[in-house]
């Protein structure tokens, strides 16, 4: 299910500050991406640019995106954010997340048309400079059927009420990529 993002008080100024983040993005050298592990969702076609995991930054990607990150800093809760990059033909098939402690906000960056998000039974599309917040454990899929790739802030925040994400059960094969990074 979608949920309202005027709900949560950072939702503006993430808006506000689309551009800047926007900017860090396409600074940043293509190969800097990493496949999402859990490829058997996507195949090839979705790949991150993490710079929060596990609720510690990144520190080689903070540094890369100081801005992104210091704009990150200040929204409580943070457990994972990085960028999300979605290939031209790509389809995230219909899955259901691990996270049951937070709730995932994408910031539309770069979005072609032809781009979809579908979580239980409703349908959005992105829209550049403006936040989707949802709950991830229930069954979404995700699809660019254009020619462009399209580009997204993504990050999984606390639930209200919610203090910590140990309750969360991470997948091994997020666990192995998590072991690999720096964190701070």
């Amino acid at each position: 299910m979608f949920i309202d993002p005027s709900k949560f008080s950072f939702v503006a100024d993430l808006e506000s500050d689309w551009q800047t983040i926007r900017d860090e993005l396409v600074s940043l050298p293509s190969d800097a991406f990493d496949p999402w592990v859990q490829r058997q969702m996507h195949g090839d076609g979705w790949s991150v640019y993490g710079l929060f995991a596990m609720g510690k930054k990144i520190k080689r990607a903070c540094q890369a995106c100081p801005k992104t990150a210091e704009i990150l800093s200040r929204i409580p809760g943070v457990s994972l954010a990085g960028f999300s990059r979605l290939a031209a033909k790509t389809h995230i098939k219909p899955h259901v997340g691990w996270a049951k402690s937070v709730y995932r906000l994408h910031l539309g960056l770069i979005v072609p048309d032809e781009c979809g998000l579908r979580v239980g039974s409703e349908t959005k599309n992105w829209v550049e400079g403006k936040c989707l917040v949802f709950d991830d454990t229930v069954e979404h899929e995700a699809w660019n059927r254009s020619d462009h790739p399209r580009s997204t802030l993504m990050l999984d925040f606390l639930r209200p009420g919610i203090t910590d994400f140990s309750g969360d059960n991470v997948p091994d094969e997020v666990r192995a990529y998590v072991s690999r990074l720096e964190l701070q």
